[in-house]
């Protein structure tokens, strides 16, 4: 006999949180992906989801959404696979491990890498990354709008006109931040923005998501050797079908379809942006206030939908999986913090950080309630 699941609410910064309105359709009826039943639930999350990234409901053109059976790691992985040609320089530009990964999923690929890497919890400096992108002259760039690792939000559109004023193709992973804040991708000049169900979209892992140029599907035309889900030539032929590639997941597509009509037509684009906007305060103000502890990430460049904060000195992070179970009973899953960037951190005599995720259908009054408790179990560990 399986032992009991805990129903915890999690705070961590993905999987998140999902409603009960979402938990229960994944109950709603299977259906044939390529019938007519797909259209009735992927046409209007299709549009909600273009809505989002700051598009026209309809495809003008501009970008084409691409729905990839995976992760957000199945987009990222499509859009070097399918952008840089042999002999093309990639330039990563980490700030954290999330990017780091993606430069590992480069290197992975055989493809021409550089790199320019900013230490955890730093931005991207506009200056240098216009010095790198003039030395190695790279035919794609990859940057990260949310690093989920340290907190820090980038000015991607800005990064991208910089990069496109230089020549290369932006790529953009926007996984832990699409749902929560405006990506602003109409006339942004990025190329492939990538990003997944399972964080601010409040929905189970199991889409990629990629809102991709029409400059890009071009260039891609070029590339050889782009696999096969990762093709977004391929992806691209059954997206403009309102269809995945390959067999979907449909009692996620059943959640997508009524998450998405939850998110346009009953909390409204707007409202959600300002919620998370709200979230993040609640949490800044709840750091601020924690005697000894202090943000990782500088001010103007947090996330709107994760607060990673540092511990006073003398804490470890055992001490901080020692909160996480300290607050499992009271029905609340903590975030102790990345792991390999604590190791990292601790094993440089630096401070350990934790991490608050606000995203995704959280209400003020869950977060309130958890960082009450939160801030209980701080200051008795």
């Amino acid at each position: 006999m399986l032992e009991p699941f805990a129903d915890l609410t999690l705070f961590i910064t993905g999987p998140t949180w999902i409603r009960p309105g979402v938990r229960a359709a994944a109950a709603l009826p299977e259906f044939g992906h390529r019938d007519a039943e797909n259209d009735k639930r992927l046409v209007p999350a299709m549009r909600g989801l273009r809505l989002l990234a700051g598009l026209p409901a309809e495809p003008d053109g501009e970008y084409e959404l691409l729905l990839l059976n995976g992760s957000g790691s199945t987009a990222m992985e499509a859009a070097v696979r399918s952008l840089a040609a042999p002999g093309e320089t990639i330039l990563h530009v980490p700030v954290g491990a999330f990017g780091e990964s993606w430069r590992t999923m480069s290197l992975a690929n055989g493809k021409t890498v550089e790199t320019l890497r900013f230490a955890p919890g730093e931005a991207v400096d506009p200056q240098k990354l216009d010095d790198a992108l003039l030395a190695c002259r790279p035919a794609v760039v990859a940057v990260t709008h949310n690093e989920t690792s340290t907190g820090v939000v980038n000015d991607h559109l800005a990064l991208c006109r910089l990069i496109r004023e230089r020549g290369a193709l932006p790529i953009v992973d926007g996984v832990s931040v699409f749902g929560g804040a405006p990506a602003g991708l109409a006339g942004s000049g990025c190329a492939m923005y990538c990003t997944a169900t399972q964080k601010s979209l409040a929905l189970p892992a199991g889409f990629g998501l990629a809102f991709v140029s029409a400059e890009a599907l071009e260039k891609a035309a070029s590339v050889p050797d782009r696999g096969f889900s990762s093709d977004i030539l391929r992806q691209v032929e059954r997206a403009r079908k309102h269809q995945a590639l390959t067999t979907p997941n449909t009692a996620l597509c059943n959640q997508l379809a009524v998450q998405m009509d939850h998110i346009v037509n009953v909390e409204g684009v707007e409202s959600r942006f300002a919620r998370h906007a709200r979230l993040r305060d609640m949490a800044h103000a709840f750091v601020a206030g924690l005697p000894g502890f202090d943000f990782f990430a500088p001010e103007g460049f947090r996330s709107p939908t994760l607060t990673a904060a540092l511990a006073p000195k003398g804490w470890d992070f055992a001490r901080l999986k020692r909160v996480k179970e300290a607050l499992r009973p009271r029905g609340w899953l903590f975030d102790p913090g990345y792991g390999k960037l604590n190791q990292e951190l601790e094993s440089a005599g630096g401070r350990v950080c934790f991490r608050i995720g606000h995203m995704g259908d959280v209400s003020e009054e869950m977060l309130a309630a958890y960082l009450a408790g939160l801030g209980e179990v701080l200051a008795a560990s």
